[in-house]
């Protein structure tokens, strides 16, 4: 059920006076000569107590691991000094990126290597940054945010396994090192033919394959790391299939587990055409390969929370996705409650087993993108900031709490000079219409870029002000 919070001030007690007391000469009663209060009826002094200043609903920022890396790879200072001031602008939880897209991760781990260099945009072009210090980069954020009274998660790129070089830049990553088999990688059907994400020249992010049992062994190996640490939560970011889409994963692997699923083998193989971008008239067996995509997530997300709170039941296990429902097939994901009967809103590409494998039970909180247009914020439709909350209620139906939060990044519509005005809007359409449980901000690179330091915090304060006047 929904932990909604909101507190009032408490009222200034009245301290009660009480006479001068004087020492006592020295005596056989009190050779010492103590201070003694020669009142009969002594009551203890009450202490005046301090007002409490509603939290009101969580405020996380998300920090990515290469778009801050060029401020913190090498400077635990400057961490502190910026986690100091997301405190000061009424932020309550940071969620730390560290398992970054190239796949290194950011913690001390004896499974997966740890990132010496990151991409990053630096003066107007990407580069590497180089990391020299051997400091616990993840324990660097949760003492300075413990400190600065801060809950702390920490957050991976799940299903990630290497980056292939943009702009010039060689590419980085366990699959490049042979850490990881080219065999874990996703194997996709694209338009030039099958063959695994990761290849000679490949460009951008190279996925695993989510159905593989070592690869899923591999990633549960870390989040119980991860889950050792003196955290308050953990979340998996592309927890899904390859960006390719529709066009992963036709690998032998995943071809065996669905005819298990199937009963029989499909009709053809693989079930799409070759370089597939967009659903079209589908069969039986092809709704069916929708639904067995997203119980290997579904699957795996079960076995993930068991896996976090089997080594600390304390540490908040959850997800993040983006919240356009309609179309997150694609991804092989349902992040929605298994109660929510998808089939009957969209036969065109669920089946009636497809809600089976919905697993909002499993989180105990979701992120959800709501990376509308600022032209669009207000709205009960899905491409509005509004009706994305709005309607995860809905698909949620009270399984799990989320958190729904804008791309401040994100240049369309958001006009130069006047960006910080949106800021308020995105939290009222979000939070206070939309009626989701928290608020979140991708990402702290943007809060720096855009100085929207100000803007948050005023934000956040009329925010407070409101819980304390109702």
């Amino acid at each position: 059920m929904k932990r909604l919070t909101a507190y009032l001030f408490l009222v200034l007690m009245l301290a009660y006076c009480t006479p001068a007391v004087q020492p006592e000469t020295p005596s056989e009663e009190n050779p010492g000569g103590e201070v003694v209060d020669n009142q009969e009826d002594k009551k203890d002094d009450p202490t005046p107590e301090e007002p409490v200043v509603p939290e009101g609903k969580p405020r996380y920022v998300w920090i990515d691991a290469s778009a801050n890396f060029y401020y913190y790879a090498n400077d635990k200072a400057y961490i502190g000094k910026e986690v100091d001031k997301l405190a000061e602008c009424g932020f309550t939880d940071i969620i730390v990126d560290v398992r970054p897209t190239e796949g290194t991760v950011l913690w001390k781990s004896s499974i997966a290597p740890e990132a010496r260099r990151l991409a990053a945009w630096v003066n107007s072009s990407y580069r590497f940054v180089e990391r020299t210090a051997t400091w616990d980069y993840l324990q660097a954020f949760i003492d300075t945010g413990h400190a600065a009274g801060l809950r702390v998660h920490a957050a991976i790129n799940t299903f990630v396994c290497g980056y292939g070089g943009y702009y010039g830049l060689e590419s980085e990553g366990p699959v490049f090192t042979g850490d990881i088999p080219e065999e874990w990688t996703s194997y996709d059907n694209t338009s030039d033919g099958l063959r695994y994400s990761y290849y000679p020249g490949v460009r951008g992010t190279v996925f695993m394959n989510p159905a593989h049992d070592d690869v899923q062994n591999y990633v549960i190996g870390l989040l119980k790391e991860l889950a050792a640490y003196d955290i308050d939560g953990i979340v998996l970011d592309r927890c899904r299939y390859d960006d390719n889409g529709l066009q992963a994963d036709f690998s032998e692997v995943s071809r065996c587990k669905f005819v298990d699923y199937l009963g029989h083998e499909p009709a053809k193989w693989p079930i799409f055409e070759a370089g597939i971008t967009s659903l079209p008239a589908l069969g039986e067996d092809q709704k069916s390969w929708l639904a067995f995509r997203c119980k290997v997530i579904h699957d795996f997300i079960e076995k993930a929370a068991d896996a976090v709170h089997g080594v600390n039941p304390d540490v908040k296990f959850g997800v993040y996705v983006g919240a356009w429902y309609s179309s997150y097939y694609s991804s092989g994901v349902n992040w929605a409650s298994p109660r929510y009967m998808t089939h009957k809103l969209y036969p065109t590409w669920a089946n009636s087993d497809y809600h089976n494998y919905g697993f909002a039970d499993h989180c105990d909180y979701m992120f959800l993108g709501c990376y509308a247009s600022v032209s669009s914020i207000y709205g009960s439709s899905e491409w509005t900031m509004e009706g994305f909350a709005k309607r995860a209620d809905a698909i949620l139906m009270n399984d799990t709490v989320f958190a729904g939060g804008p791309d401040i990044g994100n240049p369309d519509g958001w006009p130069e000079g006047r960006r910080s005005a949106y800021i308020p809007k995105t939290f009222d359409a979000i939070v206070t219409k939309g009626g989701a449980d928290g608020y979140f901000v991708f990402d702290l690179c943007h809060i720096r870029m855009y100085e929207y330091w100000i803007a948050f915090k005023n934000t956040f304060t009329d925010y407070i002000n409101s819980l304390t006047n109702n």
